[in-house]
């Protein structure tokens, strides 16, 4: 069975703070997690660092209205120029800056006025913006690369091979499953290695093991990836 076909029967669960994993990252995620109406996020980092899922986790808390590349700019300007009040939006989320056309970037830049013009009222709302490098760096229009350094701006830092295995080793002795090295290595070289997805296989694996009546071994995980009806028809996720 191919890498991304287990992807798809294991899926991810859906971004939250709880399952982020902080490594070096902690004080971004602080920042993230106590983001506020008035207040506006940059969060900055190489591909794999985590921006989508972090961002996407604090939407998912609040209020909020989401857009990327695929969304209209239309819909986007709406935003920042229909009337808010504090009860329909606290929070405005855009992910990978760097991606985006012209006319996207234009309706941010509009975003990032009405952002600050009611920053201080009952009406504010936060603001959070997601890019791949340092604002000063980024290939945009000059006054929308101002605005993105206009409050707090953090790096995240992809998680080395051995937070991942700490943070792998962690989540599975809070399930009561314990996972040798040789097991953790393997998932490690074989399997995603997006942790999101990691977290999946441990909790797949604590079911078959259990169905199985056998301890985790590699053998047992490999057994388990490619026994596809198990992975279709016992899995509540799948």
């Amino acid at each position: 069975m191919s890498r991304q076909l287990l992807l798809e029967i294991i899926p991810a669960p859906s971004p939250t703070l709880s399952n982020t994993v902080a490594g070096s990252n902690s004080a971004a995620l602080e920042a993230a997690s106590g983001l506020v109406p008035g207040r506006a996020l940059y969060l900055w980092g190489p591909p794999g660092a985590g921006r989508s899922h972090v961002l996407k986790a604090i939407a998912a808390e609040k209020p909020s209205v989401f857009f990327d590349l695929a969304s209209p700019a239309a819909e986007m300007m709406t935003w920042a120029t229909r009337p808010i009040t504090g009860s329909d939006l606290q929070l405005v989320c855009v992910d990978d800056i760097q991606e985006m056309l012209p006319e996207q970037q234009a309706c941010v830049f509009a975003l990032y006025n009405r952002w600050r013009e009611l920053a201080s009222t009952q009406d504010a709302f936060a603001l959070a913006v997601t890019g791949d490098r340092a604002p000063m760096m980024m290939s945009l229009r000059e006054d929308l690369r101002t605005r993105l350094g206009w409050d707090l701006v953090f790096r995240l830092d992809p998680l080395s091979d051995q937070e991942k295995f700490e943070a792998i080793q962690t989540y599975a002795q809070r399930q009561g499953l314990p996972l040798s090295a040789e097991v953790l290595d393997w998932m490690l070289t074989h399997y995603s290695r997006d942790i999101r997805q990691l977290f999946a296989l441990v909790d797949a694996l604590d079911r078959y093991s259990l169905s199985k009546h056998r301890s985790v071994t590699v053998p047992l995980l490999r057994m388990m990836l490619a026994d596809r009806d198990f992975l279709q028809s016992s899995l509540p996720f799948a």
